[in-house]
């Protein structure tokens, strides 16, 4: 059964002690703010907490939530009502390779569960938290959106779809040895055509 994973922000320790777009991210934040009626600017807090994220190698620290607050001239609060609600907002440092395993109804139907546990076995990482040497990150995260493809994982930006312990334990060995790793479907299909099943094969 799927289970939400409690996000934990990052130790005082680790936090930067200032965060600010830079000169590229600047523009295309104020892209983005135009979109929107100057009413309705709370709306592009995601697509901004996304960049601040992106520009922090995957994370977000409070300098930088309290910083998109800032530029939206926006209580903190609704800031952080969003980072800490939605799986693809990480508050503490993630891996290398940030691996997040969908284990919605979809993907555990078809074997998430039983990917996730391998993945903490092979990477001895357990669900939220890093490997030692920084290389792997493993969460659990809710729907990924790619429901007829599952169980799907995601590593940073890309989608691995169709896996199986064994396509599982190829993409992560891939990753460790800096191997070519071939993204999307692992089972072969192009894109989300039919399984092609035993029925088939005897018409």
């Amino acid at each position: 059964m799927s289970q939400a994973t409690f996000k934990k922000i990052a130790e005082e320790k680790i936090q930067p002690k200032e965060f600010c777009f830079d000169k590229q991210n600047m523009v295309i934040a104020k892209k983005i703010l135009k979109i929107y009626p100057k009413n309705y600017k709370e709306s592009s807090i995601m697509p901004l907490l996304s960049i601040a994220q992106n520009q922090n190698n995957g994370w977000l620290p409070k300098k930088a939530i309290e910083y998109v607050s800032s530029f939206l001239e926006i209580p903190e609060i609704k800031v952080l009502e969003i980072a800490t609600f939605y799986s693809m907002y990480n508050l503490s440092p993630v891996g290398r390779f940030h691996i997040e395993v969908c284990t919605t109804s979809p993907c555990m139907l078809r074997g998430s569960d039983e990917i996730l546990s391998f993945c903490e076995k092979k990477l001895a990482v357990q669900v939220g938290g890093i490997s030692r040497d920084k290389m792997f990150s493993l969460n659990r995260v809710e729907c990924l959106g790619a429901c007829v493809n599952a169980p799907i994982v995601k590593v940073n930006q890309d989608y691995f779809e169709d896996l199986d312990l064994n396509s599982t334990d190829k993409l992560i060995n891939n990753l460790i040895n800096k191997k070519k790793i071939k993204i999307g479907s692992q089972s072969g299909r192009k894109g989300s055509e039919p399984r092609k099943t035993n029925y088939d094969k005897k018409r």
